[in-house]
């Protein structure tokens, strides 16, 4: 009870003495923090890009959370998934690198209704580090180091940013090279043999040439506990790197050189039992009961609570993931505008094994997608300078992928009772027990993508306090796939039910599709700067994420072709409506941000489950859209300096997501029969989306003999969701607090000693789910990491 109690102090208490605008920046700046504010004084400014121009984040008319470099470090977030305990707004979820996604105010791509593991589509959130789009997700699945800035940009950012995005963006900043030298090195240890080093260098070479290196590395033994083979699985293993030249040859132009490679190798990414769900399917089709698939086996799970950490996974798991890629950013001043030039290449490479029946029982022996991708992007921007009532931003952006794969899965001796049953067909044909023992798949897919857009943004001041914005871009975009898979293995047969219950489980298929399409995206608003401290703004946004071509394979028709009307998933077309106000109070010792937004969602891309369209042979799930989704909701960001040295912070979200038209989706487990069907999602809840967040910090610095001592607590709750887009009750996902706290001490030299606890609290909850295939009634999960504590020795120059 004390820690519940604890829990629930914390989260109703932080909003009272403050709820930021921002998981702003921590209370004391670091040695590397160039502000020259006073802290004393009032919260230092946060200066954003998030109109493509550097910005009083309290003057951009629009909803945004900063996380500055200083909290970064202070809370120990070294990559994207850490953001979500700083971040009300944004939703995590990866059962794997590959299978990563982020949803802002539960729009993106889930991993399960839109899979990340389809090579043809998008995601609707975003992802940019230093002016650069990530176009796989899985990249934002890296470690990353010598982050200056991170923002969370919410709504639409169709104008002004490469790649059009229904729900929002993550525009990522790291520190620049600089002409003062500095310096950083971090090498923490922790529970479950938790490794980290991490370190940056910086200064100049010559008076025009400045330098930059960092990196980072982390290593930690796996936290769930395999019985069959005794080797704990889902370790970690990260490195990355990064380089930066900057060349200042004057006042008038500079140019930034970026390289960076990151890896990660591990054995990861495993799920253990949850819970098991029944259906309307056969007693003897289902997985748990007397007469169900486990019992046919004589299988039990190893444990039936999930907080035990527990699998017997008996086919390989590993990850072997690698991302990288050289860019320039080249700012020209040219008196009354800046012409900007941004040019990239970036790569990533994929490749993991996972058991994907999750049990010791021998069903798949292997399944993995070897993936390799290779992106070109340019963008040209011109903006304009100076503090007249006119300034705008205009440019051109162009954009070219291409990206491989090779998909392979790979039967094992159970697979033929698990997946088909003693019988088949209709004549009751006996099935060999051997029939999916060594049968698979091999395959090839290559996609294609090309985008290129102009755009523009106009804001121009009517009167001292009223401001208006106006920004269109056309997107025209064009995607080609290829898509062909081959089976073989097994054995041999001429009996026509047996070979056409094996094609039922795997079936080769070839197909080719292209997509072209042009769109018209925007934003408007007004600003009005009711007082100097306070500005109340009204926005519309109209934005699309971009269509694509299914990469996973489509459904059959009557002769068993791919049914090419599937093949193309339309765009998402978004509008986003708006009102805030943002306010700075007490001389500059309060920040208190709130907004309210409603958003319509048309085509959204979902699973649909759908026969007279297509005319399969059966009714089977599918990436297409569905008509509509609507969210709406309340944010509330607040950070005030209460005393000097103790600041705090906190955020609410309040979201409310639905499908307003949804059809023809898939069914919940406990109302499947024997033939898959359809079911009308409509008017139900938008899946991975929790209706209330919170999060909260605290942090606090005084003197102390030759130093200071300095504590930092944040904290994260979130209400329950489904975590399936089926909304069965079986994947229902309760909901959780998590907290991560440290304490040290600083010496004057710039040496700290600090021990820390990520999840303080020990508390259990359930990152994501999976419904094992074939849909017998497996759940399987992915539970909190437990709580880890350790120490760090830090020393800043």
């Amino acid at each position: 009870m004390s820690k519940r109690f604890a829990v629930l102090l914390c989260a109703t208490v932080m909003p009272a003495i403050s709820v930021p605008a921002s998981a702003q920046t921590a209370a004391i700046p670091s040695r590397d923090d160039d502000r020259d504010q006073d802290v004393k004084d009032g919260l230092p400014d946060v200066i954003v890009t998030a109109r493509r121009r550097a910005e009083d984040a309290q003057r951009v008319p629009g909803a945004l959370s900063v996380v500055g470099g200083a909290l970064i470090d202070q809370s120990y977030t070294v990559n994207t998934q850490g953001l979500t305990t700083l971040i009300p707004t944004l939703n995590y979820s990866s059962a794997n690198p590959r299978n990563t996604a982020f949803t802002i105010r539960g729009l993106g791509s889930s991993v399960v209704a839109v899979s990340q593991a389809n090579d043809g589509l998008e995601p609707g959130v975003g992802f940019y580090v230093d002016q650069v789009y990530h176009a796989r997700p899985a990249t934002a699945a890296f470690d990353f180091a010598d982050i200056e800035q991170v923002e969370e940009l919410r709504g639409p950012q169709g104008t002004l940013f490469g790649k059009n995005t229904t729900a929002g963006a993550l525009n990522i900043t790291t520190r620049a090279p600089s002409f003062t030298r500095e310096g950083f090195a971090e090498l923490s240890y922790g529970d479950y043999n938790f490794v980290q080093a991490r370190g940056w260098a910086s200064g100049p070479i010559t008076d025009t040439i400045a330098y930059r290196i960092s990196g980072v590395s982390t290593r930690r033994d796996g936290v769930l506990d395999n019985v069959r083979t005794g080797r704990a699985a889902n370790t970690i293993g990260t490195q990355a790197v990064r380089g930066q030249l900057l060349f200042k040859p004057d006042d008038t132009i500079q140019m930034r050189v970026i390289a960076d490679f990151t890896n990660f190798q591990a054995y990861c990414c495993g799920q253990v039992y949850l819970r098991t769900g029944t259906s309307l399917r056969a007693a003897n089709r289902q997985f748990g009961g007397p007469n169900g698939l486990a019992a046919q086996f004589g299988y039990a799970p190893p444990s039936t609570n999930v907080y035990d950490r527990k699998t017997d996974i008996d086919g390989p798991l590993g990850v072997d993931t690698n991302e990288g890629g050289v860019s320039a950013i080249t700012d020209w001043h040219l008196g009354p505008v800046t012409l900007t030039s941004v040019t990239a290449w970036r790569f990533w490479n994929w490749d993991a094994e996972n058991d994907r029946d999750y049990t010791g029982i021998p069903v798949q022996l292997s399944q993995h997608i070897p993936s390799r991708q290779d992106q070109y992007s340019q963008e040209l921007r011109l903006a304009s300078n100076g503090t007249g009532p006119l300034s705008y931003v205009v440019g051109l952006y162009g954009f070219r992928q291409r990206l491989t794969g090779r998909p392979i899965s790979i039967y094992g001796p159970a697979a033929a009772r698990y997946l088909i049953g003693t019988v088949t067909g209709t004549n009751n044909t006996p099935v060999p027990s051997s029939l999916l023992d060594g049968y698979g798949q091999d395959g090839r897919t290559d996609f294609h993508s090309l985008s290129y857009a102009a755009f523009g943004e106009v804001n121009y001041r009517f009167f001292d306090r009223l401001t208006a914005t106006v920004g269109l871009r056309y997107t025209q975009e064009d995607k080609d796939g290829y898509y062909t898979t081959t089976v073989s293995g097994g054995p041999a047969t001429t009996n026509a039910a047996l070979t056409s219950a094996r094609l039922g489980v795997l079936r080769p298929q070839s197909y080719e599709a292209h997509d072209s399409d042009g769109s018209l995206s925007g934003r408007g608003n007004l600003a009005w700067q009711v007082t100097d401290q306070t500005m109340a703004y009204a926005s519309y946004a109209r934005g699309f994420k971009s269509g694509g071509i299914n990469m996973s394979g489509l459904p059959l028709d009557s002769n068993n072709r791919p049914v090419l009307a599937t093949a193309v998933v339309r765009p998402e077309r978004n509008e986003t409506y708006e009102i805030g106000l943002k306010n700075t109070l007490l001389d500059n010792r309060l920040i208190f941000n709130i907004d309210g937004f409603y958003t319509k969602v048309r085509d959204f891309q979902a699973t649909v489950v759908e026969n007279s369209l297509t005319q399969t042979v059966q009714l089977r799930g599918y990436l297409s859209n569905i008509p509509e989704v609507t969210v709406k909701g309340i944010e509330a960001d607040v950070t005030a300096l209460i005393l000097p040295g103790l600041s705090a912070r906190t955020s609410f979200a309040y979201s409310d997501g639905e499908y307003t038209n949804y059809p023809a989706g898939p069914c919940p487990l406990e109302v499947q029969t024997a033939a898959t069907t359809r079911c009308s999602l409509t008017g139900r809840r938008l899946a991975s989306l929790p209706r209330f967040a919170v999060t909260a910090g605290l942090d606090y610095e005084r003197p102390a003999g030759d130093g200071s001592v300095f504590a930092h607590v944040d904290t994260a709750s979130r209400s329950g969701f489904n975590g399936d887009p089926s909304l069965s009750r079986f994947t229902y996902i309760r909901g959780y607090n998590l907290t991560n706290a440290n304490i040290g001490y600083r010496f004057r030299d710039g040496l700290e000693l600090i021990v820390w606890a990520r999840n303080l609290f020990d508390a259990d909850y359930i990152q994501n789910l999976t419904i094992q295939a074939g849909n017998s009634g497996l759940i399987v999960g992915t539970p909190s990491d437990p709580r880890t504590i350790g120490g760090t020795l830090r020393f800043r120059i």
